[in-house]
């Protein structure tokens, strides 16, 4: 559970590879599609990915988890700031001398976890988003700059800006990065709207429902029609849109970095694929992607990193 403290801890902190393990086993309990994709990583990638995740997760259970309660714009304060001590080198906790040493080795930068904070302040107020404008901001800050801190971890293939058409060529994958955390955060969103509107929020645009004739009451009574239906397939068509669009940035990281990424894209596509298969009903059932499909999944994007 995550507390917060105005004064510094007392007890020596963690070991950078008790904090690493911690890290990881946080990744492989709250995320298994998401851990599948990193352990494709080389060793230093797979250990930055789960200190940034780790790190993500314990902003989101500011307003989420569950003294989330007990959450103002001070505890959002304080967190700030002891992001600004993590980035000075000075850890407050065990799985803060993993992001830590993270930092020392890839040239993180800090605003993307900033614009992540400002999500969760979003969060603070607002449980309903009027439209997809609206929703697309606070995805790009919940999960967007998952995909540029990401990308700094993964690194650019270097090779191809010395390529004879790498002037013809565009070598930044940042719009693709925002695209693919954009695209796995509305599969967030569609895979657990009962379990929001259980806490009574409504991430799907207002406007949105309201184009298919469906309302905040149907939601929140878990009807699940025609017009529930057709939204939900409205969702998941722009939600695969985004999708597309992050799957031109991959073949611009780091030749060890492909594979993991097209993989992590593929697994997390798949959530939608089983909301389609589950009839749309996301009030009653969870939609997951089994474990032996993962592994069906992973030839096959080993090929595109290959290849493409």
């Amino acid at each position: 559970m995550l507390q917060l403290t105005d004064s510094p801890p007392i007890q020596s902190l963690s070991s950078v590879e008790d904090a690493y393990e911690v890290c990881r086993r946080v990744t492989a309990k709250y995320s298994k599609t998401f851990y599948t994709g990193t352990m494709l990583m080389a060793p230093a990638k797979r250990r930055a990915i789960w200190a940034i995740y780790v790190w993500c997760r314990r902003t989101d259970e500011l307003v989420d988890g569950p003294q989330a309660q007990f959450t103002s714009e001070k505890t959002l304060d304080r967190w700030e700031a002891q992001l600004e001590s993590i980035f000075a080198g000075c850890p407050v906790d065990d799985e803060d001398v993993a992001l830590v040493d993270t930092l020392e080795q890839f040239p993180l930068d800090i605003q993307p976890f900033r614009d992540m904070i400002a999500g969760q302040r979003m969060d603070l107020h607002r449980s309903r988003y009027d439209t997809f404008e609206d929703l697309e901001l606070y995805c790009y800050r919940v999960a967007g700059t998952v995909g540029l801190m990401s990308t700094t971890v993964m690194g650019i293939d270097t090779q191809l800006q010395t390529a004879p058409w790498s002037q013809q060529q565009h070598l930044d994958p940042t719009p693709q990065a925002i695209a693919l955390g954009i695209a796995n955060q509305l599969t967030n969103i569609l895979r657990d709207v009962g379990e929001d509107a259980r806490r009574g929020r409504i991430y799907l645009p207002l406007g949105d429902l309201a184009a298919f004739d469906y309302t905040e009451a149907d939601l929140m009574a878990g009807v699940v029609d025609d017009r529930w239906r057709a939204l939900m397939a409205f969702q998941i068509d722009r939600a695969r849109r985004f999708y597309t669009e992050a799957e031109s940035g991959i073949g611009l990281l780091s030749e060890d970095a492909r594979w993991p990424v097209w993989s992590a894209l593929a697994l997390y596509r798949q959530i939608l694929d089983v909301i389609e298969k589950n009839g749309y009903d996301v009030f009653s059932q969870r939609a997951y992607v089994p474990s032996l499909r993962k592994l069906m999944t992973l030839p096959g994007t080993l090929l595109k990193a290959r290849v493409l």
